[in-house]
C-alpha cells in the first residue's frame, strides 16, 4: 500500500483512507438507487443499469486510484442522467426513434473520446491550472453551498415554494405561452415540515457529526451517516417515519425478499445509424453532455483538491492531467457498459473531510461499489436524509475557502470569485457558476485594460460559454 499510494508522504494511514473511502461511498451510494430509476424511464432495463452503474463506478474509482492517486471517486453523474433520460431520450422518443437510449449512449461515447483527446493535448489540465486563484477559492466555496442546498433538498428541509394556477375541472396546473406552469406566488424555496422525521433526524445527525468532530473521534462523518440511518429505522418502527413509495419515502430496513437487483449490462449498445442521418442534431446532444461534464469536473477537481490541501503554492494541482484522464476514460467505460456519463463526484469531499488524501480512498469506494452488487438491499436502504448531515458538514468545511479569497485589489478576481459562489447554489449548477465566473473575469480584464493577463485557454473557455448561452437562448438545452 505504501509503494502504491505513498501514504507516509501524504501523512495518512491505511485505516484513515479506508474510513474515508467508506464515507465517500455512503455519501454517493444513492446513485445506485437513482440512476436505474432515471434511465428505466428512457426504456432501459433497471437491473442492467444498476449493474452498469456499479461496475463503471468501480472501474472509474480504480483508474483514479492507480493512475492519479487522488481521493476522488467517480460514478454516473446526477443532472447528466436526468438530461440523458428526460431530455435526450424523451425528445427522440417523441420523434419516433426506437430505443433512443442507444443514441444517448453513443453521444456519451463520443463525448468521452473528445475528453480523452482534450486531456492528451492538456486543454483541461491547463484550464484547471490557469483559473485565477481567487476564482478557484470561490469555486470551492460555491461547491460547498451547492452541496448544502442539494443535501437540504434531499431531506426536504428546503422545499419548493410556489402556488400554481390550476384547471378547476382537472386540478392540473395551467401552462403559460412558453409551456411552463403558471405561478401566482412564489418565494422559490421554503422551510419543509419541521416535525417530519427526515428533517429532524437530518439536523440531529449534523449535530452528532459536529460533536464528534469537536472530540476528534475518527470516522466522525461515517458515524454520523450510520447513526442517522439507525435513528431513521427507529422512527419507522414507531410509526414516526411513514413509508410511502409514491412520494419516494421508502422503507429504511434492507429488504432481501426480492433477491439482488443484478443483470448483465447493455454492452456496446450504440446507434451509429442515427448519427449518420442526423449529424447536426447529434452534435447538439454531444455538446450539452460535453459542456456540463467538462466544467462540472473542473469545478469538482478544484474544490476537492483545495479542501484536501493538494494544490501547490501556486494554486495548481500536480498530476491534474491524470485526474482528468481518469474522468474521460470512466466516461467511455460507462458508455460501453450502458450507463449515463461517469464523472468525478463532489461527494468525494466527504471522504476528504474524513481524512482521505490518496488513491486508496478512491479504491476503497470502488471496491464497495462491487460489493454493492451482492449487498444492494443494504446500500439502497440508506435514505438521502442520512447522508444529508455528512454533506452539510462537508459544505461547512468547503465554505472555509472564502477565508483564502481576497476582496480587494483586482476587481476581475474579486467579482469572478463572488459570482462563482452565488451562481452555483442559486442556479443549481456547478457548471453555471464556473461559466459566469470566468465570463465575468474575462470581461472585466478587457474593460480594465488587462487583456494581456488572459491566457488562451480562458479565451477558448469564454468562447465555449458564449456558444452555450446561445444554445440556451435558442432553447437547445
Amino acid at each position: 500500500m505504501e509503494k502504491l499510494f505513498k501514504l507516509k508522504e501524504h501523512g495518512t494511514t491505511v485505516r484513515t483512507e479506508i474510513i474515508a473511502g467508506i464515507t465517500t461511498f455512503l455519501a454517493m451510494v444513492y446513485i445506485l438507487a437513482v440512476n436505474p430509476n432515471f434511465l428505466s424511464a428512457a426504456g432501459m432495463d433497471s437491473a442492467a443499469v444498476f449493474t452498469a452503474t456499479a461496475v463503471s463506478a468501480a472501474f472509474g474509482c480504480a483508474f483514479m486510484a492507480f493512475f492519479a492517486n487522488y481521493p476522488i471517486a467517480l460514478a454516473s453523474g446526477m443532472g447528466l442522467n436526468a438530461y440523458f433520460a428526460f431530455t435526450v431520450c424523451g425528445e427522440l422518443a417523441a420523434q419516433g426513434v426506437n430505443d433512443p437510449w442507444k443514441v444517448a449512449l453513443t453521444a456519451i461515447l463520443v463525448e468521452g473520446i473528445i475528453f480523452i483527446i482534450l486531456s492528451l493535448f492538456k486543454f483541461r489540465e491547463t484550464l484547471v491550472n490557469k483559473v485565477p486563484a481567487n476564482l478557484k477559492y470561490g469555486i470551492s466555496a460555491g461547491i460547498g453551498l451547492f452541496i448544502v442546498i442539494v443535501a437540504l433538498k434531499g431531506a426536504d428541509i428546503v422545499v419548493t415554494d410556489a402556488t400554481f394556477v390550476t384547471d378547476p375541472a382537472t386540478g392540473t396546473a395551467l401552462l403559460d405561452e412558453l409551456g411552463n406552469p403558471t405561478i401566482t406566488s412564489s418565494t422559490l424555496v421554503a422551510l419543509g415540515s419541521v416535525g417530519s422525521a427526515p428533517v429532524v433526524l437530518a439536523f440531529v445527525g449534523f449535530l452528532i457529526i459536529a460533536a464528534l468532530r469537536h472530540f476528534k473521534v475518527p470516522g466522525d462523518i461515517l458515524i454520523g451517516i450510520l447513526a442517522t440511518w439507525a435513528l431513521g429505522m427507529g422512527a419507522q418502527a414507531i410509526g414516526w417515519y411513514q413509508v410511502d413509495p409514491a412520494s419516494s419515502a421508502f422503507s429504511l430496513f434492507p429488504d432481501f425478499s426480492k433477491g439482488f437487483n443484478i443483470a448483465a449490462p447493455n454492452l456496446f449498445a450504440f446507434d451509429f445509424g442515427f448519427v449518420a442521418k442526423h449529424a447536426v442534431h447529434f452534435a447538439v446532444i454531444v455538446f450539452a453532455f460535453l459542456f456540463v461534464d467538462l466544467f462540472d469536473t473542473v469545478g469538482t477537481v478544484i474544490g476537492v483538491a483545495d479542501k484536501a490541501n493538494l494544490l501547490d503554492k501556486n494554486g495548481n494541482l500536480p498530476r491534474v492531467g491524470a485526474t482528468l484522464m481518469a474522468d474521460a476514460v470512466g466516461t467511455v467505460a460507462g458508455a460501453c457498459l450502458g450507463t449515463s456519463t461517469v464523472t468525478s463526484y463532489v461527494e468525494s469531499s466527504a471522504g476528504v473531510a474524513a481524512g482521505g488524501k490518496t488513491g486508496l480512498t478512491a479504491l476503497t469506494t470502488g471496491v464497495l461499489f462491487i460489493l454493492a452488487l451482492v449487498l444492494s438491499p443494504i446500500f439502497i436502504a440508506i435514505p438521502s436524509f442520512a447522508t444529508t448531515p455528512a454533506l452539510m458538514f462537508v459544505g461547512l468545511l468547503m465554505m472555509s475557502s472564502v477565508k483564502k479569497m481576497t476582496f480587494e485589489g483586482d476587481i476581475a478576481d474579486v467579482v469572478a470569485g463572488f459570482v462563482a459562489i452565488i451562481m452555483m447554489p442559486f442556479t443549481y449548477s456547478i457548471a453555471n457558476g464556473i461559466m459566469f465566473g470566468i465570463l465575468s473575469w474575462v470581461v472585466l480584464k478587457v474593460v480594465t485594460g488587462k487583456i494581456k493577463d488572459i491566457h488562451p485557454v480562458m479565451w477558448v473557455s469564454s468562447a465555449l460559454f458564449i456558444v452555450r448561452i446561445i444554445t440556451l437562448v435558442m432553447g437547445l438545452q
